[in-house]
């Protein structure tokens, strides 16, 4: 089966942009509601024996004590996690004995713990510095790795393709996750944060594997027709990437649907992230790389007749 993907590159170009557009609104809109890893702060988790309270039950029962924000989450059938602003060993007690007035907990299930500001602050900063090193390596990676097509398209132009790719497939679940924290008062929390990173390793290794093939037919000489190479080499590698990413997914979702709750955000945002980076590596990617020499090659043009 051979598929003209040049031919509709503008459509995926038009799902994609939707996407991300929609996406980045609900950042904006609703906020990411990042876990006290980040942003310092105590949490509390509880098990009921029976069905536990609701939150507005629990927030009421609270009234009165020195907790600033709080916020829900609730861990399977009977558990509930509260994060608050860090609170001293004796508010953590009424805390407890107010929450054992709305139900019976069950004896050794509590989990408590604070998190200073500054352990926060500095998994932000350790987040941030490999982020920067994951996106420097690839430029890297690319330009040195593509150097030899710069007859084509500069072989910078790859990795900034490559990254353009990155990041729509790093907003996509950025956005379901914003919306899940408005409705859900999902967390971004350190397991989220790794998967994120998996997200990045797995999009720029499906990316950089397509314009691998890009490269050897590039080098090769077959045809001069640089849109019909890059069609070529996408479908060269389609059963490739579209086994994978199944694969992938497959146990992904065992691990969503049978994982528990610890694990369910987790998996949730790498089956949307390697699901996008899939996507991207066929239809966004590559295809970019070719509008790009389009754009140059009628500037070219203009240029002579000037």
């Amino acid at each position: 089966m051979y598929f003209p993907f040049i031919k509709y590159r503008r459509i995926f170009y038009l799902i994609s942009a939707i996407l991300v557009v929609l996406s980045l609104a609900s950042i904006f809109v609703f906020g990411l509601k990042g876990s006290i890893d980040f942003s310092g702060g105590s949490s509390l988790e509880v098990l009921f024996k029976n069905e536990p309270p609701s939150f507005e039950e629990i927030r009421k029962s609270l009234e009165g004590l020195d907790l600033g924000e709080i916020s829900f989450q609730k861990t399977g059938e009977r558990g509930i996690t509260l994060r608050t602003k860090e609170v001293s060993e004796e508010l953590h007690q009424q805390i407890l004995e107010r929450l054992k007035s709305l139900g019976e907990i069950e004896e050794g299930s509590e989990s408590f713990q604070n998190i200073g500001s500054l352990i926060g602050r500095e998994m932000k900063n350790k987040t941030k510095v490999v982020i920067f090193l994951s996106l420097a390596g690839l430029l890297i990676y690319v330009a040195v790795s593509f150097r030899k097509l710069s007859r084509t398209v500069k072989s910078y132009i790859y990795g900034f393709t490559a990254i353009i790719a990155l990041c729509h497939d790093i907003i996509i679940p950025l956005g379901v996750l914003a919306v899940l924290g408005r409705l859900k008062g999902v967390e971004i929390t350190i397991p989220i944060i790794t998967a994120f990173l998996t997200v990045f390793g797995y999009s720029i290794n499906d990316t950089v594997v397509v314009y691998d093939r890009i490269r050897e037919n590039v080098l090769k000489r077959k045809t001069s027709d640089f849109g019909m190479v890059i069609e070529q080499s996408i479908n060269q590698t389609l059963t490739r990437s579209i086994n994978t990413v199944l694969t992938v997914l497959i146990s992904l979702l065992a691990i969503f649907f049978f994982g528990g709750e610890t694990l369910r955000y987790f998996s949730l945002s790498l089956i949307i992230g390697i699901s996008c980076g899939c996507y991207s590596s066929i239809f966004i990617a590559a295809p970019l790389v070719f509008t790009y020499y389009k754009f140059r090659e009628k500037r070219q043009k203009k240029n002579r007749q000037e």
